[in-house]
């Protein structure tokens, strides 16, 4: 199958199946005669894969350990279990940070009158820092 419908059965964008390839996530397509790119199924479950690791926030780095993993017969689930709880306590970092930034907007939205007066705690607070 060509790229367009590759990406289309992966749910991955051609530009970023070029852009996977172009940094070594996935291994180059092969070529048909006319010359454009040749995927499998096989490529295709490893496009989906990305995609669903993606879709879970895993970086690039993580994605290319866990393909490694993936690929690796003879790997110790402990492993894939140390990177995805890795990622989970990064994620609840990054909720902690999200929650502290919509606590800091509600509370200065709640001190802006929202009239048609030019002041405003809002742009006060991002201008002081």
């Amino acid at each position: 199958m060509n790229i367009g419908e590759a990406a289309r059965a992966s749910g991955v964008s051609a530009k970023m199946v070029r852009h996977y390839e172009a940094i070594g996530l996935v291994a180059k397509a092969g070529r048909a005669a006319n010359g454009y790119r040749d995927y499998d199924d096989a490529d295709v479950h490893v496009l989906r894969f990305i995609r669903r690791a993606r879709d879970l926030g895993f970086s690039i780095a993580d994605i290319r350990e866990l393909l490694a993993l993936w690929s690796d017969r003879s790997r110790q689930s402990a492993d894939v279990k140390r990177l995805a709880l890795h990622h989970v306590a990064a994620l609840e970092q990054r909720i902690v940070g999200l929650q502290a930034m919509a606590e800091t907007l509600q509370s200065l939205a709640a001190c802006c009158a929202g009239d048609d007066r030019p002041d405003c705690p809002i742009l006060t607070e991002l201008e002081s820092h």
